[in-house]
């Protein structure tokens, strides 16, 4: 019988590499793009990021440390989510280096600002899904005891979508043909999705 690696988070996992991130894995990736009161551009990747509502329909990520990108969402209460495809993946690693405020990441990744419909924050041109948001909540999260941690997390109210129209077929969107690749573990895994790896099924009726 195979047994198991059970250890406590805060004494050290006593692997090569931290396991969570692996574990809770492939995560979709919040390619976050905003604008400073000042007008600068700023573009970054956050692996901590999902959806958690419908109606209204609210996305977040998490900020490890206080970043540039929390920073302008807090001063303009707005900011832009970008779908990071196969073909954008390289762009989208240009994007994560830590550079001054100063630095514009659509430079660094070579991408194209577009405006947004409702908001200031820039949206990036090849992406072929883009969420503008508006700040909901801006929470410093807390560990079971109390205490402050280093991170942060921005919920957004979607209030404009951009879909490209060759990915909506027959009414659907089509999640595979647009080939979003997502976070894994480890120092630098991704994945992305083949159509063979899809299957369905059907919630039980009452």
């Amino acid at each position: 019988m195979t047994g198991f690696h059970v250890y406590e988070p805060r004494d050290g996992h006593g692997l090569a590499h931290d396991p969570l991130n692996s574990i809770v894995a492939p995560r979709p990736i919040g390619w976050i793009s905003t604008r400073s009161s000042s007008g600068i551009r700023n573009l970054a990747p956050y692996s901590f990021f999902n959806l958690f509502n419908y109606t209204p329909p609210i996305i977040g990520f998490a900020s490890v440390g206080w970043k540039d990108s929390v920073e302008n969402i807090k001063t303009t209460g707005e900011f832009v989510w970008n779908l990071v495809t196969r073909q954008l993946a390289e762009a989208m690693n240009a994007t994560s280096a830590a550079v001054p405020p100063a630095q514009d990441e659509f430079e660094l990744g070579r991408l194209t600002p577009a405006p947004a419909k409702l908001i200031q924050a820039p949206r990036v041109a090849e992406s072929p899904v883009c969420f503008e948001c508006r700040l909901s909540q801006l929470l410093r999260l807390t560990d079971s005891a109390g205490r402050d941690t280093d991170s942060w997390l921005v919920l957004g109210e979607v209030i404009a979508i951009h879909i490209r129209h060759d990915l909506i077929r027959d009414g659907l969107y089509d999640t595979v043909a647009a080939e979003p690749i997502m976070r894994g573990g480890g120092a630098a895994d991704y994945f992305h999705l083949e159509p063979t790896s899809k299957f369905r099924m059907w919630r039980p009726k009452p």
